[in-house]
């Protein structure tokens, strides 16, 4: 454990040396993470807020959004904050704080998204006993699995990383503390480690992404003998959630189920899963879900019948 400590810190290279490309990506970025978090905040606050939205899928859904913010604000304001800094620092302790948030909200999204899956399953192939199998107990104890899931992967990630020897670089040519570029710097063989790590996180994207398209694969099968308006309405959501679900998994599944390598794109194709998703998310649903919409209406709406008064 104390060769550990042999490196107190590490610098990042950020994603780009150009100072005029920093001062550029300081405000998109800043902007993009103001969206990230009114966006996914206005989807919590009209769930909560709206009797219309009192269906099990928007109480997933106000979840996934306060995970989304929770998600992004674990990378993207230390990014924000390197890009106008000369040195771009983190101690120790911070790198294996933000590996091991970065995994746990990753994986409570997926779990999430599992979940949501699941719901959309039940309340299409078991209609008439749906209020009864997602009830308010059962909406509970799935979101706290999806929890205790996340807390387990992302624990069992950041325990291999963090017996490791950091005794010599303490370069990371990324933007945030990952697995695969600390494995990189580590002063040991960190094969087996990486095979780890690819069985606990590349592992978890795929099979989940199978499972999930699987559901709605099957889904989308089932609905072919609906009605026609109750076909429209189940396509529109499952169309909105394969979308979600494609977004963040594909990138994912690109990073983490691979050898512990890391590419000059990876950088970029982390702005995606870090910021892109949590920012196209609340758009998805807001705009491909008529109940959304007309809630947000409505909201708008009393917002301005009370500065009226």
């Amino acid at each position: 454990m104390a060769s550990i400590h042999n490196v107190t810190e590490f610098i990042f290279l950020g994603l780009s040396p150009n100072q005029k490309v920093q001062k550029v990506c300081f405000v998109i970025f800043l902007l993009l993470y103001i969206a990230i978090v009114l966006g996914n905040f206005l989807i919590v606050f009209i769930v909560m807020t709206s009797r219309s939205l009192g269906s099990p899928m928007y109480f997933f859904l106000s979840y996934l959004s306060f995970v989304e913010i929770c998600y992004a604000s674990t990378t993207t304001p230390k990014l924000i904050l390197g890009l106008l800094a000369e040195r771009k620092a983190i101690s120790l302790w911070g790198c294996m704080s933000q590996v091991f948030f970065i995994h746990f909200f990753a994986g409570t999204e997926i779990f999430l998204l599992s979940v949501m899956a699941y719901d959309r399953y039940v309340a299409i192939f078991k209609p008439l006993s749906y209020t009864t199998i997602m009830n308010r107990q059962a909406c509970a104890f799935l979101v706290g699995i999806a929890w205790v899931g996340a807390f387990v992967h992302s624990l069992s990630q950041i325990l291999l990383i963090f017996r490791l020897p950091f005794c010599g670089p303490n370069v990371i040519d990324h933007y945030f503390c990952d697995v695969f570029p600390l494995l990189n710097l580590a002063c040991s063989d960190t094969f087996l480690i990486g095979l780890l790590i690819i069985a606990n996180g590349g592992t978890l994207s795929v099979i989940s992404f199978i499972i999930l398209l699987a559901s709605y694969v099957a889904i989308l099968l089932h609905v072919r003998t609906q009605t026609p308006e109750g076909r429209l309405k189940a396509l529109s959501t499952c169309g909105s959630h394969i979308t979600v679900v494609t977004l963040f998994f594909a990138p994912c599944i690109f990073i983490y189920l691979r050898p512990s390598t890391t590419l000059p794109v990876d950088k970029m194709v982390a702005v995606f899963y870090t910021v892109i998703t949590p920012l196209l998310n609340p758009v998805i649903y807001s705009l491909r879900n008529a109940e959304v919409k007309k809630a947000m209406k409505m909201l708008w709406i009393r917002t301005i019948k009370v500065e009226e008064r």
